[in-house]
């Protein structure tokens, strides 16, 4: 029971550090870019890092704190915007798509981490493309049909819109994916149990 409420603490503590750091991505200087005004920041490369080093349901939690937390009115967001207002801005889409990109990059996250155990290449590569599925599942698409929709133009123009920001989610997520390998490299038992671990190295391998 105390090792139960011990790892419950912990997840939350991991949580609301990792919701910090989606707030504290915020602070680098804005990008502005394109005719529709959403610009280029450091909130995906913190989503998709937070995803990858948290899981799956820690990671959602997380990035759905910090979005709640800026609708609720702190100035969390980029350029320091807060409230539900933002949500009439065509930057929309991308934020409301934080938590479930975070969902889908954390669950591939896990299934790559718990059986990529010994090659780090291999590890980074599957860990930057769970980061570019969860951008091209979730945070384009809802980013593209929030700039559709609250800067009212035709769903091509916001494709043509939304395609200036690929090039830098792929530098992202080539980065995010180097520093989770780290990060798992030298806590392996934070996606992962050790338990679960070595039970996975003591099955037999099956006869072909």
């Amino acid at each position: 029971m105390a090792q139960r409420r011990q790892s419950t603490v912990t997840d939350l503590a991991l949580v609301a550090v990792f919701a910090g750091v989606i707030s504290a991505a915020t602070l680098a200087p804005a990008i502005p870019v394109g005719a529709v005004g959403v610009p280029i920041t450091l909130q995906t490369l913190a989503v998709a890092l937070t995803a990858m080093i948290l899981g799956p349901w820690r990671g959602f939690a997380a990035t759905a704190l910090y979005v709640i937390v800026g609708l609720a009115g702190l100035p969390v967001f980029a350029g320091g915007a807060s409230g539900i207002g933002v949500l009439a801005k065509p930057s929309a889409g991308y934020l409301l798509a934080f938590p479930l990109a975070a969902l889908l990059i954390g669950f591939l996250a896990r299934a790559i981490v718990s059986r990529n155990q010994k090659s780090t290449g291999v590890r980074w590569a599957l860990l930057f493309l769970a980061g570019l599925a969860g951008s091209f599942a979730f945070v384009h698409p809802m980013g593209i049909a929030g700039i559709a929709i609250n800067a009212g133009i035709p769903v091509d123009k916001a494709f043509l819109a939304d395609i200036v920001y690929w090039p830098g989610d792929v530098i992202k997520n080539i980065a995010a994916s180097g520093v989770a390998v780290a990060v798992h490299r030298a806590f392996p038992g934070l996606l992962v149990h050790p338990a679960v671990e070595r039970a996975q190295a003591q099955e037999p391998v099956p006869a072909r």
